[in-house]
Parts: structure tokens; C-alpha cells; sequence
């Protein structure tokens, strides 16, 4: 039974991508990260994040500029806990149980001259009512895995508002390799901070306007893609700067209580990250999968990087 639902998931999959040719102006799927999905026996800092994405193609009204124009709404949760989700006490936590969940939207403006900036604007909660411990707890019960302590230990609640911009633009490009430069910028209540870095593809891959790289979608193709699909592989190194992270520090207006449950940290300033993947992108079928490795980022850690899987599945219709 099992064999025969994933072959008719196959089958599926692969009609869809022969028989559309047109273009698709809505796209909606999810992505899941977890540390565990690299297999390395850890469940440390970074440990599981789950966001449901749905983007609507908009009008660009023939603009001499504009490409594509996107519309996106999204809802996330990350999950934070130390060294293991289960600590035997205080002293062991060496960076901040936390969780940030929210709703958010953003406006992506793809140019022809292959550029293209995402505004971004996101409310939620940090902390208890974010529902860190009642998700992992449901994770580990469901997979067999070991008890949870310390989450009352955790971030305390906290409002969230935060706004981000992101900037991505070609530099060089042959038949087979491009290199782009990748920034974004952070300001709000919960993190604030900014990141520079190149992006690498390699393989059959389009303009940054009509790219997976870029979360691009179109009702019309007004310039040819390069490629009718794409499929390549990419990497992403980046420099970070952390002026304020909520989930290591707590609340930004609010004081931690001396002798209290709740235990902040202080983050490690600049932070280098890398990203490496495979993207494919398809006439109704987008797939991300993505291995990221961070340095240390809480300068308590007891580890002087970490890392999780990522993997992303998204389809596009009319």
C-alpha cells in the first residue's frame, strides 16, 4: 500500500511536468527544518522550524523596469533550545530555550536588470504563547525520542514586530555559473541586523526575474527563460551581523527578572553562515534541499558551530 501511494505521488509529479507549459500565477507549499535531517545525532540550538508559504503573481502594467512583481503571505514557527532539549538543570543551558511564531507578508519586486528587493513585514510572539514546547514535545513523542526538560527555562512572552528588506543582484553569469550578491537587513522589536554575501549557481538555472533563487513566480514570461526548467546547485556563504536577537536576549522593552525562571544570553556579534543546495524548479513542482552550518551564534554555546537540514516543496497553479 505504501509503494503504491508513493508511485501515484510519482506519477503525479511527473504528468504535471510534462503536460503544463503555461505559465502559473499562485504558488503555496511549506518548508521543514531540522537539525536531525543531516543525521548527525545532535539536537542542539537551531532545532526545528516549519513555515507554510502562498505567493499570487501581480500585474507589472507593462512597467519599463518591472519583471515580475510577487504578493506573499507566510506563517512560521523556530524552535531554540540548548545543547539538548533536555537539561538536568540551569547550569546547563548554554543557550536560551525559545520559540518565534508569526504571520507575516511580502512584496517582491523582481527587475529586468536581474535584481530584485523583498520587503518584509512580520507580527508574532516569542516565547510561551509561541508553542515552542508543545510542538517539540509532540515531534518527540511521535518519533520515539527522549524526554524534554527545561523549557521552563524559556524566553519569556514577548510582542513581536519586525520588518525586513532583502537585495539580490547578478554580477557575472556564463552558460553553466553565475554569481550574484545577496544582502538583507533586519529592524523591529525582536531582530535587527544585516548580512552580506555571493550566491553561487551551477547547472541549468534562469534570470534572477524568473528564478527559484529569487521565490519567483509570473503569469506571463515576457522575456525567455534560459531554461525551461531549472535544476542546480548553489552556495551561499554570508557574513551576518546580530545588533538584537529577541530569542537569545528576551524581550527588547522588557528587563529580565533577577532570580527568575527565565534565562537570556548574549549573541556573538558577527556570525558567519553557509548554505549549500540543490534547486529544482519545474513548470508546477519547486524543490529546495539545503544543508546550513553556522558558526557559534550565543557566545555561551558549548559548540562553535551547528547546523540542520532544509527542505522545501512548493506548487504553482492557476
Amino acid at each position: 500500500m505504501k509503494f503504491r501511494f508513493i508511485a501515484a505521488l510519482a506519477v503525479l509529479f511527473f504528468a504535471s511536468e510534462v503536460t503544463s507549459a503555461q505559465t502559473h500565477a499562485h504558488e503555496f507549499g511549506f518548508q521543514s527544518d531540522n537539525d536531525s535531517f543531516l543525521a548527525q545525532g545532535s539536537d542542539r540550538y537551531y532545532t526545528n522550524g516549519l513555515f507554510i508559504f502562498y505567493r499570487q503573481a501581480l500585474n507589472t502594467n507593462n512597467s519599463a523596469k518591472l519583471a515580475n512583481k510577487v504578493l506573499g503571505i507566510e506563517v512560521g514557527q523556530k524552535m531554540f533550545n540548548p545543547i539538548s532539549g533536555y537539561v538536568p538543570n540551569a547550569s546547563f543551558v548554554d543557550r536560551p530555550f525559545a520559540a518565534y511564531l508569526y504571520v507575516g507578508a511580502n512584496l517582491n519586486l523582481l527587475y529586468k536588470n536581474e535584481s530584485n528587493l523583498k520587503l518584509t513585514a512580520q507580527t508574532g510572539m516569542i516565547g510561551p504563547a509561541a508553542l515552542g514546547k508543545q510542538v517539540q514535545n509532540i515531534i518527540h513523542n511521535t518519533f520515539g525520542f527522549y524526554t524534554l526538560n527545561g523549557w521552563q527555562y524559556q524566553i519569556r512572552n514577548n510582542f513581536q514586530l519586525n520588518l525586513s528588506a532583502e537585495y539580490n543582484r547578478l554580477l557575472a553569469r556564463a552558460s553553466w555559473i553565475d554569481v550574484s550578491a545577496a544582502a538583507y537587513g533586519n529592524l523591529g522589536t525582536g531582530f535587527n541586523g544585516a548580512g552580506l554575501g555571493p550566491l553561487v549557481r551551477i547547472g541549468d538555472f534562469n534570470q534572477l526575474f524568473n528564478s527559484v533563487s529569487t521565490q519567483s513566480i509570473s503569469t506571463r514570461n515576457a522575456t525567455t527563460p534560459l531554461h525551461t526548467r531549472e535544476l542546480f546547485l548553489y552556495y551561499k556563504p554570508q557574513f551576518n551581523y546580530i545588533a538584537y536577537d529577541a530569542t537569545v536576549e528576551g524581550g527588547l522593552f522588557q528587563d529580565s527578572q533577577p532570580g527568575g525562571p527565565e534565562i537570556r544570553s548574549k549573541p556573538n556579534r558577527t556570525m558567519l553562515s553557509q548554505q549549500v543546495g540543490l534547486a529544482y524548479g519545474g513548470k508546477r513542482w519547486v524543490i529546495d534541499l539545503a544543508a546550513v552550518f553556522h558558526t557559534r551564534d550565543v557566545k555561551t554555546q558549548s559548540f562553535n558551530n551547528h547546523q540542520w537540514g532544509s527542505a522545501t516543496l512548493l506548487y504553482r497553479f492557476n
